[in-house]
C-alpha cells in the first residue's frame, strides 16, 4: 500500500492529462503492477513471517518445550520446509509465466501514457542476419510509417557472395514479413558470371525475416516476456547477430534463482528466531530485516556485474543464493538443539 500510494502520487498528473479511464488505471495498471511488486518481495515476506511466528514461539518457551519433549530440530524444521517449498513453487510459476503476462499489460500502459519516449530500439546503421547465410544492412528505419531507407541484402555460400539486393526504400506491408521494395537493384553471381537487373522506379513485393518489432526495444522489455518467449527471443537474437543478449540471459536465470531464496531465508529465519534471547521478537525482526536488506543489496550488486559482462550470468545471479545457503547451513549447525 505504501508503494502504491508513492507511485500514484508520482503519476497522478499523467493520469489527469492523458485520456485514460479509471478502469484502465485500476485494472490494467495497478492490479498487474501489484502482482509484480509483491513477486519482488516474496522472499522478504517469507523471512519476516517465519521470524515473527517462530520468535513468538521462542518467547513463550514453546520451542524449548518441543525440544525437551524429544522432537529433533530437524523434525521441527520440516513444516517450515514444506510451507517454504510451496511458496517457492508458486513464486517459480509466477516468475516464469504469470508475472511477465501482468508486466506486459502494465508496461504497455506506461509506454502508452507515461513513458512515451522510452523506446531505445536502434534505427540507423543496423546489421541483421536474416538466416545463417543472409545478412541485411539498413541505413535508416523510420518508425512512424515502418519504412526503411537504403537497404542492402547479401547471401553467401561457402564464404562467396552469390546474391545481392539493394533498394532505396522498403515499406512494411504486413505479416508475415511482407515488404515492398522500390528503386531496387538485383544481382546474382555464378562463378565468373554476373546477372544484373535494375528496377529503377519499379517496385517488388518480397518476404524478409524482419518486422517492425525488430526496431523496438524498451529497457524493461525482458520483463514482459514469459520464459518460453524469452528463450525464443535470446536464440533468435543470437542467431541474427543483433546486439547483446546478456541482460536477457541474466533475467532468465533470475527467475529461477529468486524463488529459491525464499527457501534459504526460511531456514535462516528458523535458525535465528528459534533461540530465546533477551531482546525478544524486536531483536529477531531487526536481524531479519538486516538479512533481507543485505540479500537484496548483494543480489542487485552481483546482477549488475553479470549484466556488464564482468561475471558469467549464471554465476552473477546465483552468488547471493550460494552465500546465503552457506550462512543457512552454518546457522542450522549452531541452532539451539
Amino acid at each position: 500500500m505504501i508503494a502504491l500510494v508513492i507511485d500514484f502520487s508520482d503519476k497522478v498528473e499523467d493520469f489527469i492529462e492523458e485520456e485514460v479511464t479509471v478502469r484502465e488505471i485500476l485494472l490494467d495498471y495497478y492490479l498487474n503492477w501489484s502482482l509484480w511488486i509483491n513477486g519482488l518481495l516474496v522472499p522478504l515476506y517469507a523471512l519476516i513471517g517465519v521470524i515473527f511466528f517462530t520468535s513468538r514461539l521462542a518467547y513463550n518457551s514453546e520451542i524449548i518445550s518441543i525440544l525437551n519433549a524429544g522432537v529433533s530440530f530437524r523434525r521441527l524444521l520440516l513444516p517450515y520446509l514444506v510451507a517454504g517449498s510451496l511458496i517457492t513453487g508458486l513464486h517459480l510459476a509466477g516468475n516464469h509465466y504469470f508475472i511477465p503476462l501482468g508486466n506486459k499489460i502494465h508496461y504497455d500502459f506506461q509506454h502508452a501514457y507515461i513513458w512515451k519516449y522510452n523506446d531505445k530500439g536502434k534505427t540507423s546503421d543496423v546489421h541483421i542476419f536474416l538466416d545463417t547465410s543472409t545478412v541485411a544492412y539498413i541505413k535508416y528505419y523510420r518508425k512512424r510509417d515502418s519504412t526503411v531507407r537504403d537497404i542492402q541484402i547479401e547471401r553467401f555460400e561457402n564464404s562467396d557472395l552469390v546474391y545481392q539486393l539493394k533498394a532505396k526504400t522498403a515499406k512494411w506491408i504486413g505479416p508475415p514479413n511482407h515488404w515492398q521494395l522500390s528503386n531496387y537493384e538485383e544481382r546474382s553471381f555464378d562463378g565468373i558470371n554476373e546477372y544484373l537487373h535494375i528496377g529503377k522506379k519499379e517496385s517488388i513485393d518480397t518476404t524478409l525475416n524482419i518486422t517492425p518489432a525488430d526496431f523496438v526495444e524498451y529497457v524493461n522489455q525482458k520483463e514482459m516476456m514469459t520464459t518460453f518467449e524469452l528463450r525464443e527471443y535470446i536464440e533468435n537474437q543470437q542467431s541474427r547477430g543483433i546486439g547483446n543478449t546478456k541482460a536477457y540471459t541474466v533475467e532468465l536465470h533470475r527467475r529461477s534463482a529468486e524463488p529459491i531464496t525464499t527457501l534459504i531465508l526460511t531456514i535462516i529465519g528458523v535458525a535465528v528466531a528459534a533461540r530465546k534471547v533477551r531482546g525478544g521478537m524486536g531483536l529477531h525482526l531487526a536481524l531479519g530485516a538486516a538479512l533481507g536488506a543485505t540479500y537484496f543489496f548483494l543480489s542487485k550488486f552481483s546482477t549488475t556485474f553479470a549484466t556488464n559482462e564482468s561475471l558469467p550470468p549464471i554465476i552473477g545471479v546465483w552468488i547471493p543464493n550460494i552465500l546465503f545457503g552457506l550462512i543457512a547451513f552454518w546457522l542450522i549447525q549452531r541452532a539451539q538443539k
